[in-house]
This record gives C-alpha cells, structure tokens and sequence, in this order.
C-alpha cells in the first residue's frame, strides 16, 4: 500500500468493499483545510449502507468513500485560514452546510437541506489517507486530548445534542434506550449536566454490564411482555413510581419508543435520537393524556463540537473507555464485519501507513 496518493476505502455496492487509490483532495476555498487522517470510528450508518446499500431517502447510486468520525493532523491550509497551521491535531466535523439557509443562519444547521455529509450519499467519507473540510469545520484538540480520542468527539457530539434537546439538568432523572456507542455517550454527557438518575436499556446484558461500569446509575432488561408492562416493571426496579423526567431512546425499535413514552412521568420529554423503520405504531393516547414533549434530535449543532471536546478535556466524559480495539487500515473490512457482528462498543481503525 506504499507510495499510494489517497488510498481510500470504498463501498462499491451492497457487501462490496475495496480499497481505491485516489486523487488527493484540492483545497476549494482560501479557508480550506486538508487533513491526513490518523484515526476513525466506524458508525453504525456506516454498517448499514454496506449491509443494505441504503439509509432512507440515501441509496448508493455510485462507489463512495465510508467514515465520518474522523481524526487527524492538518497537512495544508488555505491562504485566508488563521485559526490552524501545518501540524495541528484535529478533529473533524463531516457535515459541511449550505450557509446561506434559514436553518444555517439561526445555528441549526444541521438542518441544512444542502448539507454535504461525509459517507452520506453521494459525497464521499473520511476513511481515507486525506479529506478536505473548511477550517471552522476542524477543532484543534487540546494537548492532554490524544487522536484516537478526536476520532470520539464526533459521535459524543451527537450524544450532546440529544442531551442538549431533551433540557437535562441538575436532579433530573433520564431513562437511555439502547447502550451503543451513542447511547453509552448519552448516560455519561447527561451524568455531566447533573442528572442523579441515569437508566440503561438494552436487550444485550452484556451491554448492560458495561453500561454500569460506565456511567449508568442501573440498568433495565427489558422481558418479553407488553411495552406497558415492560414500563411498569422498569419505573418499580428504579424507583421511577411516577415516571422518569426524561427518556432518550437511541435504538430506534418500536419497543423502546413505546415503553419509553409509558416510563415517562406527566409532563416529561421525549428525544428520539435513533433511527429503525420509517414508520412505527406508536403510543399517542399516552403521549397526549400525559402531555408529553416530543422531540427529534439529528447529527449536532452550534456548540455540540466545542461542549462534547470541554467535556472530555476535563475527564467528565471518559469516552476513550468505549474503544474496544483499534486496527490497521488494511483490515478495515474485517473491523466492517466484527462491528455488523456485535463485538466490543467502538472500533477505531487507523490511517494508512505512510
């Protein structure tokens, strides 16, 4: 793999994985960074596209370039860019707006109908020697923070945003469903701003136990009876009698929205953060008679990135604690198949050698 110019590792189609030498990336704008990647994290969109070829509305029409979170050290800069140098350990965040849109001008631009987001039908991703990204888009990291904790800043600011959406604050009590990566992230960000309880479910005892290790006051396994049964049992086993403040489901299935509405107390919210089937029964009757606030939450924000590398600058969120293992870039599709096949919380995988 030596003397390549931007090996790159690409999804052809549905379960069709190569490596691809490609042309290094041109900077487009003065304010343009080029950076070579040293570490990435693969996500669970990113498992997706390979296994189904599709996510949604985004079908892989044509080879794409996976990954999209990402760490690594500028290689170049544009002639307007001040803010970073030749040298700087970044992290990256992969998702570059329109800025010209409603949405980008109040600060919600991840909203952005033009966003261009890495490994998101049709642009290309991170998982590459070099990747091109605007330098307002590139955070330095701070020196007591190492690379491989820069390819965590990206899914721990997704875990922020959630958080941020569901307005947790000092004693409140939240319920997590799903103990991934980002709901893992969710239970320690939350346990930042001051939640007393913190609630973990899963249907994976194993995730369960680890959620505990980390930052989960206990945990929920949920059993086979109703989503109201199921609600029930969790608010008596977590001294929840009257419902939880809040609940975060990070799974997307159709029985965790469910017991999450019914684990809720009167008045509580409801952030829906993960993404299952486009359509699921759902559970209105509770949801009104409770008036419960419900809302969605997508990628990260103004301020995510920054809030999410503070947090673990000072050891609030120890998120390096979730990687499992790291691997050389040329077994990237072995790391593609372990992550599909359940095993460990996070896989980074490193930049080619140079």
């Amino acid at each position: 793999m030596k003397g390549t110019k931007n090996l790159s590792f690409v999804l052809e189609g549905v379960q069709k994985l190569k490596f691809e030498d490609r042309e290094v990336p041109q900077l487009q704008d003065p304010y343009d960074v080029l950076v070579r990647v040293k570490f990435t994290g693969i996500c669970g969109s990113d498992v997706h596209y390979w296994n189904c070829g599709q996510i949604g509305p985004f079908k892989v029409d044509q080879p794409m370039v996976l990954g999209h979170e990402s760490s690594g050290i500028v290689e170049q800069v544009g002639s307007k860019v001040t803010t970073l140098k030749i040298g700087d350990r970044v992290t990256m965040e992969p998702g570059e707006p329109c800025r010209r849109c409603d949405a980008c001008k109040v600060g919600t631009y991840n909203l952005c109908p033009e966003m261009a987001f890495a490994a998101t039908p049709p642009y290309d991703g991170t998982l590459a020697q070099y990747y091109r990204l605007p330098e307002d888009l590139c955070y330095q990291l701070p020196d007591n923070l190492s690379l491989e904790q820069g390819a965590l800043v990206e899914p721990l600011s997704v875990a922020v945003h959630l958080v941020r959406q569901a307005s947790v604050s000092p004693g409140s009590s939240i319920v997590v469903f799903g103990a991934g990566p980002v709901g893992l992230l969710c239970c320690a960000v939350a346990k930042a701003f001051g939640a007393s309880t913190v609630v973990a479910v899963d249907i994976q005892q194993g995730r369960l136990d680890f959620a505990k290790r980390f930052e989960a006051t206990s945990t929920f396994l949920p059993g086979a009876g109703s989503a109201l049964d199921n609600a029930t049992r969790l608010k008596e086993e977590n001294g929840l009698s009257n419902g939880c403040d809040i609940v975060i489901d990070a799974s997307g299935a159709e029985a965790s929205i469910n017991t999450g509405i019914h684990a809720l107390r009167a008045g509580g919210t409801y952030v829906q953060g993960g993404m299952g089937r486009d359509e699921v029964n759902f559970p209105i009757t509770a949801a009104c008679t409770k008036e419960l606030v419900i809302k969605g939450s997508f990628r990260y924000a103004s301020g995510d990135y920054k809030l999410a590398i503070q947090l673990l600058a000072a050891q609030k969120v120890k998120a390096q604690e979730l990687i499992t293992n790291i691997v050389k870039f040329e077994e990237a599709e072995r790391a593609f198949q372990d992550v599909k096949a359940g095993a460990g919380i996070k896989i980074l995988i490193a930049g080619p050698e140079e």
